[in-house]
């Protein structure tokens, strides 16, 4: 691990994004560190970050000046700068910033991102909307009328209570039946077989999405496992 911390973990990528975002974040997850060309987005926005990782093709030359005792280049282009720096962050939960930026190649390659390390807590702002891998057992509490949409990656279930059409018993799938645009009657809870299931919740519900998924940390099926390979 290049960084572990206790608390979560704020990640910048160089895409653009909301300053109002990078600022909302780091309320919650104060420390700060950046994917290659976020490095610069974070002294535009008058922050430190604690490191830098990634393959540094997206730094400026001023920022790895500046930036020079905390930079950690990873060569290998197999993968996104995202995947390189969340891979190596260990936190109960890591709030990424600036990684889409609008994008549906770069969108897409962060859910795959996000796929790819079920371990890895983490959860995408963009400007309108939150998307996170659903653990184990999530419990939101959504006041009635929130949009709660549930995306599966492949096919699987999720129980659910408090949504206004119910998943339990419901075979989902990509190129089937999917989740999105339900509604929460109140509080909600998810339940999903395996780690397959993104949970897409309006922006404005970021405090909410933030204490549901730290609310996990200790709990022993509150993380899905590594996955193999």
């Amino acid at each position: 691990m290049i960084v572990s911390s206790h608390d979560p973990v704020t990640l910048l990528g160089g895409s653009d994004h909301a300053e109002a975002d990078l600022a909302e974040a780091m309320a919650h997850a104060p420390l700060l560190v950046a994917a290659d060309g976020g490095g610069d987005r974070a002294l535009l926005a008058g922050q430190r970050p604690a490191a830098v990782i990634g393959d540094m093709d997206s730094l400026s030359a001023s920022a790895r000046e500046i930036l020079a005792d905390v930079l950690h280049p990873v060569s290998e282009q197999e993968t996104t700068d995202f995947d390189k720096a969340l891979r190596a962050i260990a936190a109960p939960l890591v709030l990424a910033v600036g990684v889409s930026g609008g994008r549906f190649d770069h969108e897409l390659a962060a859910l795959t991102v996000l796929a790819r390390h079920p371990d890895r807590p983490c959860l995408v702002i963009g400007r309108e909307s939150l998307v996170f891998l659903c653990p184990p057992r999530l419990r939101l509490d959504t006041a009635p009328g929130t949009t709660v949409s549930i995306f599966p990656l492949v096919a699987g279930r999720v129980e659910s209570e408090g949504l206004e059409w119910p998943t339990t018993g419901l075979d989902l799938a990509p190129d089937g039946r999917i989740g999105t645009s339900n509604r929460a009657t109140g509080p909600v809870a998810l339940a999903p077989e395996a780690p397959q299931m993104l949970v897409i919740l309006p922006r404005d519900q970021l405090a909410v999405a933030v204490r549901a998924l730290l609310a996990q940390v200790g709990v022993a099926s509150g993380r899905w496992p590594a996955r193999a390979g």
